[in-house]
């Protein structure tokens, strides 16, 4: 297995913060130039001064197809190639489904599910031509789904959907297709949550267990597009010691 991604490009998106900087962070330490994406772009400045090469910054909003083919086109623009896109933009906003705001069910199948959807379809002429890699990052939740979750969920098992179906498309064609499934990660994730009642359930979750920590999947994304081109890491599942679903 080489532990280098020497010469090698990487476009992250949701790269403000949490998985999204730790990803773009160790794909840099391991040689990669990465392109960093994000609505909050006053956040990249920082990253881009942390990396440990070349960084891009740009400012990306996933739902909006224009804004990611953009995103893709000053990528390749710049850096002459596209290796690797890790997919990690996304919110959740969990609640119940009686009495919903359903405006944030939009909201989540436009930046989890379709937004994943259009960077995928942007990037893979590119990812053809370098056999690269696409990195979906999911959620336990996009295997089993529980109360006051579905809507999120349901873009997860959308995400889980569409992969696989790409897998079987471009897999013989060189390109590897990853996804990864965290349990609890300690980020911003649960700040988006809007319902007091399921904020305090997410605090009370986090403060029940050792959560993990956004290096800790940014360690198994590395893991994945390290593998020699002729191993395939599908799927990693990773979850805290002492989460039980």
């Amino acid at each position: 297995m080489s532990t280098t991604l020497d010469n090698k490009v990487a476009l992250v998106t949701g790269a403000s913060s949490g998985i999204g900087r730790a990803t773009a962070l160790a794909l840099s330490k391991a040689g990669a130039r990465v392109a960093v994406g994000a609505r909050r772009a006053d956040r990249l400045d920082s990253l881009v001064q942390e990396g440990f090469g070349e960084m891009l910054a740009l400012e990306l909003d996933v739902t909006d197809p224009r804004s990611v083919q953009d995103a893709v086109a000053a990528t390749v623009g710049h850096f002459g190639a596209l290796d690797i896109v890790v997919n990690n933009a996304g919110l959740m906003l969990s609640g119940a489904i009686l009495g919903a705001d359903t405006t944030e069910w939009t909201r989540m199948v436009d930046t989890n599910l379709l937004g994943s959807m259009y960077t995928v379809h942007a990037a893979l002429p590119h990812l053809l031509a370098a056999k690269g890699a696409v990195v979906q990052v999911s959620s336990t939740s996009g295997r089993i789904s529980s109360a006051a979750s579905g809507a999120y969920a349901a873009t997860k098992f959308g995400i889980t959907a569409f992969t696989e179906a790409l897998r079987q498309e471009v897999t013989e064609q060189g390109v590897r297709v990853v996804v990864i499934e965290p349990g609890f990660v300690s980020t911003e994730l649960t700040s988006h949550i809007t319902d007091p009642v399921m904020q305090a359930a997410a605090k009370n979750m986090a403060e029940s267990m050792r959560t993990l920590d956004p290096d800790d999947i940014a360690a198994a994304v590395l893991y994945a597009v390290t593998q020699p081109e002729h191993v395939a890491v599908n799927e990693i599942l990773i979850r805290p010691t002492d989460q039980t679903r």
